[in-house]
């Protein structure tokens, strides 16, 4: 049950990601958050791209850079956005759940 609202959630995020208002330069990558965990991160992320947070999840969760690049609060259910700047490996983590860990590999 869960693994098909995620997959109905990701199927209705890129419908919106895809409709008139994107802008054909916009390269938007997701990252869910489910079952008090991230998904892996998308690979090919570069300089310029937007992250797309979604919390699939039933608890309140953060997406925080350790190196202060970004840091996003979600309640069930919201989503938010970062747009990459820099270059590098930015590891992340939830603050609420700091088990909850992560990184982003960003290409120039």
């Amino acid at each position: 049950m869960a693994r098909a609202l995620s997959i109905a959630s990701l199927a209705a995020a890129a419908l919106v990601l895809t409709g008139a208002g994107a802008q054909a330069k916009a390269n938007v990558r997701i990252v869910t958050i489910g079952g008090m965990a991230f998904a892996p991160a998308p690979e090919g992320l570069k300089v310029g791209d937007t992250v797309l947070w979604v919390n699939l999840d039933l608890f309140e969760h953060t997406a925080t850079a350790k190196n202060g690049a970004f840091d996003v609060d979600l309640k069930p259910g919201d989503k938010a956005q970062t747009v990459l700047k820099q270059s590098g490996t930015i590891e992340f983590y939830c603050r609420f759940h700091p088990g909850m860990t992560g990184k982003l590999v960003v290409g120039p």
